[in-house]
This record gives C-alpha cells, sequence and structure tokens, in this order.
C-alpha cells in the first residue's frame, strides 16, 4: 500500500516556499549578497550579477519538513538527512566566501574535494557496515549481484562526489538544475519503497516537492539562485537515496543529466589540454554549448527537463521490472 503521507511530504515544501523565499530574497537584496559572475562565461550571463543567492539554504529548510511525516525516523533516514545538510553546510561555506569577498570563487577546489571524500566515506562505512542493503555487494549490468568490497568502495566515493560535483555544474542555467533534481527525486519514490525504504521514499518525496518550491522563484528571469548550498545538498542526497538502497547504478540512468553535464567538463578540459588549446565544445558544461549555438537557456533547459524526464521514467519503470538490482512488484 502506498504511504499517504507522501502527498503531504510533496505539498508541503513548496507551500512552505512560497512564504519564505520572498522575505530570504528581500533580505539579500539588503545585504547585497548577489552571485558574482565569471568574466569567461556567457555574455548573456552578465546581467544575473547580483541575483540574491544561497537560496539552497531555503530549499534545505524546506526539506527538514520531511521529519513532520516520518517520526520516529530510522537510522537510514537520520543518515540522509545528516549527510545532506552537513554537505549543505560545505556549500554554504563556499557562497558565503564568495558573497562576502565579492568573487567568482569560492572555497578552493581541493578544499570542497577533501571535505566531499571524507562525508563520501564516512556515508560508505554506514553503508558497508551497518546499512539496510548487504554492503559487500555490488550490482553490475549483465553480472547482476557481485560481492566485492573494494569496488563497493570505490563506487561509493564515486558516487558521493560525483553526484555533489555534477548536480553543481548543472546549476548554470535558470531553472535546470533544481527541474532536473526533482524529476530524479521523484524517480526515487518507487525505488524507496521495493526496497524496502519507505521513509526513504517519504523523503524523496520530499526533496522533490522542495525543489519544486525553488523553481518557482528560480524560472527565468530567476529571483534566486541555490548556490553551492543547495547544489552540493541535492547531489548528497541523490548519492545517499542511490547508496542507502544499492541502486548506484540506477542513479547514472535517472540522473543522466548531471552524467553528461560533468563529462562534458571533463572532456572539455582534458582535450584542451591534450591539444593545446583546441575544444569540443565551444563552452562547458554542455548547457552553455548549446546555448552558444544560439538556442536560448529556457529552450535548453525544457529540453534538458524532457531529457531528465524520459531518463527518470526509465531508471524508475527498470527498477520495477526487476532491472538494476530491484525486486520488481510482487
Amino acid at each position: 500500500m502506498i504511504d499517504p503521507r507522501l502527498l503531504g511530504a510533496f505539498l508541503l515544501p513548496p507551500v512552505l516556499g512560497y512564504f519564505l523565499y520572498p522575505p530570504f530574497i528581500r533580505a539579500m537584496q539588503r545585504l547585497r549578497w548577489g552571485q558574482e559572475i565569471r568574466p569567461e562565461g556567457p555574455e548573456d550571463h552578465l546581467s544575473k550579477k547580483g541575483t540574491p543567492t544561497m537560496g539552497g539554504a531555503v530549499l534545505l529548510g524546506c526539506f527538514i519538513s520531511v521529519l513532520i511525516w516520518t517520526w520516529p525516523p530510522q537510522p537510514p533516514l537520520l543518515v540522509l538527512l545528516a549527510y545532506t545538510l552537513v554537505n549543505g553546510l560545505v556549500g554554504f561555506l563556499d557562497d558565503f566566501t564568495q558573497v562576502a569577498k565579492k568573487r567568482s570563487l569560492g572555497l578552493k577546489a581541493r578544499q570542497k574535494l577533501v571535505l566531499q571524500l571524507v562525508l563520501g566515506a564516512a556515508l560508505a562505512w554506514y553503508v558497508i557496515n551497518l546499512g539496510p542493503v548487504p554492503g559487500d555487494r555490488v550490482w553490475l549490468p549483465c553480472l547482476g549481484w557481485v560481492t566485492a568490497p573494494a569496488l563497493k568502495w570505490a563506487l561509493a566515493l564515486l558516487v558521493t562526489v560525483g553526484a555533489c560535483n555534477a548536480v553543481n555544474l548543472t546549476d548554470g542555467l535558470d531553472g535546470l538544475a533544481g527541474g532536473t533534481a526533482a524529476l530524479a527525486c521523484l524517480a526515487y519514490i518507487p525505488v524507496c519503497y521495493l526496497a524496502g525504504q519507505p521513509q526513504l521514499a517519504v523523503a524523496a518525496a520530499t526533496l522533490a516537492g522542495a525543489c519544486v518550491g525553488f523553481l518557482w522563484f528560480n524560472c527565468f528571469p530567476a529571483r534566486v539562485f541555490m548556490g553551492d548550498t543547495g547544489a552540493l545538498a541535492l547531489g548528497s542526497a541523490l548519492a545517499a537515496l542511490a547508496l542507502l538502497t544499492g541502486t548506484e547504478v540506477l542513479l547514472v540512468v535517472v540522473g543522466g543529466v548531471f552524467v553528461v553535464e560533468a563529462l562534458s567538463v571533463m572532456l572539455q578540459v582534458s582535450y584542451f589540454k591534450l591539444t593545446g588549446g583546441r575544444r569540443i565544445f565551444r563552452m562547458s558544461p554542455i548547457h552553455h554549448h548549446f546555448c552558444k549555438l544560439g538556442l536560448h537557456e529556457v529552450q535548453v533547459t525544457t529540453r534538458l527537463w524532457i531529457v531528465a524526464a524520459l531518463l527518470a521514467a526509465i531508471g524508475s519503470w527498470g527498477y520495477v521490472a526487476g532491472s538494476f538490482g530491484g525486486r520488481g512488484l510482487p
């Protein structure tokens, strides 16, 4: 039976966001804590300079409302919340460094990577030793479930660090990261239920609702950006959902847009270094490439939403049908 709390968990965050974002935006404007734009970025993005950022703090505040619907919380939910909030705090420190010092880059990349590795290792240790899924098993395409502790550790670290940075890289157009993250979270609702984690399903619904509430103020032209506060929190939440349900490979499908965005940056940087300055894309991440081709950012965002929706449907349907390590419907 479907948990009736799901509807409330999905609807409450947008309602809260509708009342919380306007005073937050006004406060950020009074403080003049706005987004700094990289000079090498797209020309049409220069007009976005000064737009209030750190909207992810409100998104996280709305997400915490999941506690109302899941009391008393079970350990996997507490781990998900703790991991998401701590990563959100790392993002907040990065955002604060940007707005306080008025520079487009916050914490150094190495600092963030070290913090992400430490937090990812902590989550991996919990999943492998105390988690609801047998810790040393990994589901792989064509092979099914295999026992490989070393691979489990490597995959866990790759998912945790990769998801955080992939969502962060995707957050470059109004509404893009929030919309694709909402679709990925919706896809994880049936996955969590079939994995025997109904509280995580409610958490996924709550996070999707929080993204929808954020999109009301982030759609073009954006009145607020999520910043690293929101991007790192969303990426970490998706990574935690994947690890806690044993669906690391499924996340690659459900979050396919994030994967492509991250790969486009890796390919661009590698090719640039190997060829002494040549480029594959006009600009990376790849959503900027499409904008450079002449598409309006609303067109790019909408089409990537469509792709994300299709991938989310394929992933969740596949899991329900018994693929990606899924148990399938009885």
